[in-house]
């Protein structure tokens, strides 16, 4: 039930934004109220900008809230979920590159009944030159996805995610060799915590697994190159206005994304499909498990991007480290993994250095 209900929170959450930009203005209209000196007077006047701000009552900002709480819960449902219908699918000898495929593939279908359903959101104005820039930043989060799900399935979900951390590390190199990008020195040295604490973590992890650290390595790669492939992509004149909203710009990832595993699927696992899909039929925890991260892996995305839209860099640092914390330490527990202190100190040392990174100049 409980599960159920964050569903509902997320996708209405998802679909706040494009509710809110085709309300109608509120900035033209100005009743009269007469003070008592005889002075009309706006309703709005006693608000100090002017003008009423959707989405917020008696200056708490309730959109940001949604977006943050379903950001959160749709996280660590979906990272709890996914870790489950790995584990139920056959673990390390099961179908990991089936279920990411597929997790994308309904995220995709979400994506596609948003844009079909009525006054639900509008179709993007992208060519098809737009399509073809746009999808080596989707092929990036593809493999970022994927090569994350092997990671979790090779070994503990909270090691998995205390590698994952270490993502600006891998961004900081690639973009001073690839991208000509100036990492300043304090900079630097906020990566010496990030990558002892990933060792230290390492240390005493009882599932410790060098492909799941492998796997969790490439995911970081591949999430440093979308990054820096997307700064370049949004610099493209007149590209914004096309695509018309972030919920159309994750859309449009999601299915080039999707597009871009489907060879490996064929490659992989094709071949193995029709026993996947009597798993599927005749075991719960597959079927359940598959559909619910799918969606809210999907959801949980897009109301990331809207909560950055909406908050400043120091903000996003902040919140996403203290993501990090509650999906490492609360699927830990839920999955009966080690919390050894030696593992929670060096998690707390690399989370901590990301946020510093995050915020030196």
């Amino acid at each position: 039930m409980l599960r159920t209900l964050l569903i509902c929170v997320l996708v209405s959450a998802s679909c706040a934004d494009q509710v809110a930009s085709t309300r109608p203005s509120l900035r033209g209209i100005q009743p009269a109220f007469v003070s008592r000196d005889g002075v009309p007077r706006s309703a709005v006047a006693t608000v100090n900008s002017g003008e009423l701000r959707g989405g917020q009552l008696g200056g708490i900002d309730w959109a940001l809230i949604f977006y943050f709480a379903g950001w959160y819960l749709g996280n660590y449902y979906y990272t709890l979920n996914n870790k489950l219908c790995l584990k139920a699918a056959g673990g390390a000898t099961g179908f990991p590159v089936t279920i990411g495929f597929l997790q994308m593939l309904i995220g995709s279908l979400y994506g596609l009944y948003l844009w079909v359903a009525p006054d639900a959101r509008p179709l993007p104005s992208v060519t098809p030159t737009d399509l073809i820039s746009i999808l080596p930043v989707a092929a990036c989060a593809a493999g970022a996805h994927l090569s994350s799900i092997f990671s979790m399935n090779l070994g503990a979900v909270s090691f998995s995610q205390i590698v994952k951390a270490a993502e600006p590390a891998f961004a900081a190199l690639l973009g001073v060799t690839l991208y000509g990008k100036p990492i300043s020195k304090a900079k630097w040295l906020c990566l010496i915590p990030v990558i002892g604490g990933v060792c230290l973590a390492s240390v005493k992890e009882l599932d410790f697994s060098v492909a799941a650290l492998f796997a969790a390595c490439v995911a970081n790669i591949f999430a440093a190159f979308r990054s820096n492939e997307n700064k370049k992509l949004m610099e493209t004149p007149g590209l914004k206005t096309r695509i018309g909203s972030t919920g159309n710009q994750f859309a449009i990832s999601t299915l080039l994304g999707t597009l871009s595993l489907f060879p490996f699927f064929l490659l992989f696992e094709a071949s193995r499909f029709g026993k996947f899909i009597e798993l599927f039929k005749t075991v719960p925890a597959v079927r359940n498990n598959l559909i619910t991260s799918g969606l809210y892996f999907y959801l949980y995305n897009e109301l990331s991007t809207l909560t950055i839209a909406k908050t400043s860099a120091t903000t996003q640092s902040v919140a996403n480290t203290a993501k990090r914390v509650i999906v490492i330490v609360g699927v830990a527990i839920a999955l009966g993994e080690s919390l050894e202190p030696i593992k929670m100190l060096g998690c707390s040392i690399g989370i901590g250095g990301v946020l510093l990174y995050s915020l030196v100049k």
